[in-house]
């Protein structure tokens, strides 16, 4: 039987240039839930180590992007606080395309359109691996976080509520 090509994502390809080595892992996703908690259970890792990226605008009217665990809320006063912003508030799903390149349920953290300060919540350094969206809904790429906070440039901060 012939091996199927894996159709690789921006964010696998930009890793790919800088050659960083990662994992890939793919799953069947549900249209009707598109939740972490889903993917989290559909590969078979705790919701602690699955991580969901989340996009905000400040009042500064620039966007910033947090990395957290699915199993979380993003504290929106933390992050303001954070990104230098007195508030936050998240984008409007129908933005997310246009602002990041990603559909919901498939952003990733690495190869939007643009390079938007990027802060992934401190339990993520909790854990060797974590896994996070590949760029696309039913993949996720699983990496160091040490690694993914110095490709994307971003700083562990205390993010949950």
């Amino acid at each position: 039987m012939a091996k199927q090509k894996l159709n690789k994502t921006n964010a696998m390809r930009e890793l790919d240039a800088a050659g960083i080595e990662y994992e890939w892992a793919e799953y069947d996703y549900d249209e009707s839930d598109l939740s972490g908690e889903h993917a989290a259970a559909e590969l078979g890792v705790s919701e602690d180590e699955m991580f969901k990226t989340l996009v905000t605008r400040g009042d500064n009217n620039l966007l910033s992007v947090f990395v957290l665990p699915v199993s979380g809320t993003l504290d929106l006063k933390k992050a303001a606080v954070a990104s230098g912003n007195k508030k936050v508030e998240m984008i409007h799903v129908k933005e997310i395309n246009d602002l990041t390149g990603y559909l919901r349920g498939g952003c990733s953290p690495i190869g939007m359109k643009k390079k938007y300060p990027t802060y992934i919540d401190e339990t993520a350094i909790l854990f060797d691996k974590i896994y996070f969206s590949a760029g696309k809904r039913g993949m996720q790429i699983i990496l160091d976080p040490n690694i993914l906070a110095e490709f994307v440039d971003a700083k562990f901060v205390n993010l949950v509520k």
